[in-house]
């Protein structure tokens, strides 16, 4: 079983996306949900809270701390790129959650934000709709699931 972990920051809305998406591809799959377990940490509690509103059963928490736990533990990091970059998103990812999620022993699926939330261009990405990049990555984690309990 993969340990999936959705970590996002302010209100939490691209996260909650992620997580709605994710377990509606799962389920049409594998309808007992017994190919992964989904973890959402927000960088503050109103994205935790957004984020666990997006599935039932969603295990969630909130802060620094929870990202470095849940990090160790996880197959699999999702969330927008900024997660691993310390100080972006408006200073919401601490240089501690930056090191956490990206020296954490886990595949990370990062969803580009050419915007001033990351403070940081990514080039050579194509221009798509955010729905397009959540709907890639949602995909490219269930691809990553089955492959591991197929």
């Amino acid at each position: 079983m993969q340990r999936i972990l959705i970590v996002d920051g302010q209100g939490g809305k691209i996260g909650r996306t992620l997580v709605e998406r994710l377990t509606e591809k799962l389920a049409a799959i594998s309808p007992d949900k017994a190919l992964c377990e989904i973890t959402v940490v927000g960088t503050n509690a109103m994205a935790a809270a957004n984020m666990m509103k997006g599935a039932p059963g969603v295990r969630g928490a909130t802060g620094e701390n929870a990202v470095a736990v849940c990090a160790r533990r996880a197959d699999i990091i999702a969330g927008p790129v900024g997660i691993v970059l310390a100080d972006a998103m408006l200073g919401e990812i601490t240089p501690a959650m930056a090191c956490a999620l990206s020296s954490a022993d886990a595949v990370r699926v990062l969803i580009p934000m050419n915007r001033t939330q990351c403070e940081n261009i990514i080039v050579g990405v194509k221009e798509i709709s955010l729905g397009a990049m959540l709907d890639e990555a949602a995909d490219t984690i269930v691809e990553m699931c089955v492959k591991e309990n197929g």
